[in-house]
């Protein structure tokens, strides 16, 4: 099984990057690759089961479905049902943890996954930088860093 990881400080409190982070059908109000974003079968965003299906910037879609939504571990896990990159038993999270020292917070990102050995530095590559790390850097945006 392969593995993703993604790490950064966002100048925010750990509050503010929840709520902006929270919501499972909000991916398109901050991340750049997200064009659109709807919860299949009108299920509230926060119900562990429910699905995003969301368009990228680029026309592709992607089907998730959310497994873990933690208040209290301000954190996000999710499965990919669909999706334009070629990998199975894909199982993602997105974790915030506070940094003592000012007004920031410390993400993280990391995923796991199957693909073909031919696949995986592409598939790598457009993790890390296209979703995660450009993630990151808007949120960094947001909140003026």
């Amino acid at each position: 099984m392969a593995r993703v990881y993604v790490s950064s400080v966002i100048p925010a409190t750990i509050d503010q990057v929840w709520d902006r982070t929270r919501d499972f059908n909000g991916l398109a109000n901050w991340h750049p690759a997200m064009r659109e974003s709807r919860i299949e079968d009108g299920r509230p965003a926060d119900q562990v089961g429910c699905i995003r299906n969301f368009k990228l910037q680029t026309g592709e879609t992607i089907r998730e479905r959310l497994l873990g939504l933690s208040d209290y571990d301000n954190s996000c896990t999710y499965a990919i049902l669909e999706s334009p990159m070629p990998v199975t038993n894909y199982r993602a999270t997105l974790s915030l943890l506070p940094v003592t020292l000012g007004d920031r917070c410390f993400a993280q990102w990391s995923a796991e996954f199957e693909c073909a050995p031919t696949d995986l530095d592409a598939v790598t590559k457009r993790l890390t930088h296209d979703v995660f790390q450009s993630g990151f850097d808007a949120l960094k945006r947001h909140f003026g860093g």
